[in-house]
């Protein structure tokens, strides 16, 4: 019996396989409102099969957009386009998630592809606010350190993109605590280097992120699942690691979160030892250390590949990212190859392997 294509349940949320599509940001959003593009790209990928269908990072604030084109989730105005895509998703027979983010420091970025330089506030873009006045790199603008009211209204700014995540109908709620992002960096003596009772001490680094966990959770339906994504490592050795990673998921696991999702990275350029499951281990020894669910995230390409981790016990699930850009139909794919029998879209049952 193939691990990857056997169903289970998180809370009252059951899941058809263990295959999720990973969020991934596709810089298609007008003033925060997804459209058209969101309901196809994500809508493909629930016919593909997936389990999971997460919609990409999306902004609790306007300020919180990794780029001007970011989806976005800080009005109530922004919960009516998400009804259809979720709805389409539902009727696929996946569940719908939504990330819910704040960028941080690294907010107010072009779109990748003319080059992800930083937009200045004259040509629509904003000063970042941290939780210290540190910035990205030697080509983005020193970030406004953040005081006690703002630390306040971003916890409040979650709160709020929970209550109308749920009305838009998502069954999943991901908070978005890595890739060097906000939380991410209240979380890094990297880039946090506040004195007060957000900075210093790994006590102190995690409160915030806590908090806002916390919030989530108590908002969130109890029978609904909560996840974090969170950066295991900086990889570097001043920065965010393992260890500390493992400390802090004993405390989300205490607030209730169900599964953490174990990318790694993001907070400073820094070479990474990128290759075939080279964040698995992360998944890993978050997974016994703590006993919470994980999700291996990462370079997982081959359905072998991702049958060994789960068969291995390394992770609850796999997060596929850029594989399931490139191929939407993984999942049956991956299905054919490992001699499991799935359903397929009645409108695609023309083409099944025989």
């Amino acid at each position: 019996m193939s691990k990857l294509f056997e169903s289970f349940c998180i809370r009252s949320v059951r899941f058809k396989n263990r295959i999720f599509l990973s969020p991934m940001c596709m810089y298609s959003a007008e003033e925060g409102f997804v459209n058209e593009w969101h309901l196809v790209h994500l809508g493909s990928r629930a016919v593909g099969g997936v389990s999971l269908v997460m919609v990409e990072a999306t902004a609790v604030s306007p300020e919180g957009r990794i780029t001007p084109f970011d989806s976005g989730i800080w009005s109530d105005r922004h919960i009516e386009p998400f009804i259809p895509i979720v709805n389409f998703i539902s009727k696929q027979g996946a569940v719908a998630g939504i990330q819910i983010a704040h960028a941080g420091r690294k907010a107010s970025t072009d779109k990748p592809w003319f080059g992800g330089a930083p937009v200045p506030p004259e040509r629509n873009g904003w000063i970042p606010i941290a939780p210290s006045p540190i910035p990205f790199d030697a080509l983005s603008p020193t970030p406004i350190e953040m005081t006690h009211k703002d630390i306040h209204r971003v916890e409040e700014d979650f709160a709020r993109a929970t209550q109308r995540a749920r009305k838009a109908g998502f069954q999943v709620l991901e908070i978005h605590m890595a890739h060097g992002y906000l939380l991410h960096e209240f979380l890094s003596p990297l880039s946090n280097k506040r004195t007060d009772e957000f900075g210093g001490s790994l006590e102190n680094r995690m409160r915030f992120p806590l908090i806002v966990a916390k919030a989530v959770r108590s908002l969130w339906p109890q029978d609904l699942p909560v996840f974090v994504r969170i950066s295991a490592s900086d990889w570097h050795k001043d920065g965010w690691d393992l260890e500390q990673s493992i400390s802090f998921c004993h405390k989300l696991k205490e607030i209730g979160v169900d599964l953490i999702d174990c990318s790694s990275g993001g907070l400073i350029n820094v070479p990474i030892p990128v290759g075939s499951n080279y964040q698995v281990p992360f998944s890993a020894s978050i997974r016994k250390q703590v006993g919470i669910m994980t999700g291996a995230v990462g370079m997982i390409t081959d359905p072998w590949q991702a049958e060994g981790i789960l068969s291995e016990n390394k992770a609850d699930c796999v997060f596929l990212a850029r594989e399931l850009l490139r191929e939407p139909y993984w999942v049956l794919k991956a299905a054919n190859a490992l001699g499991v029998k799935v359903s397929w879209p009645a409108q695609y049952l023309r083409a099944r392997p025989s």
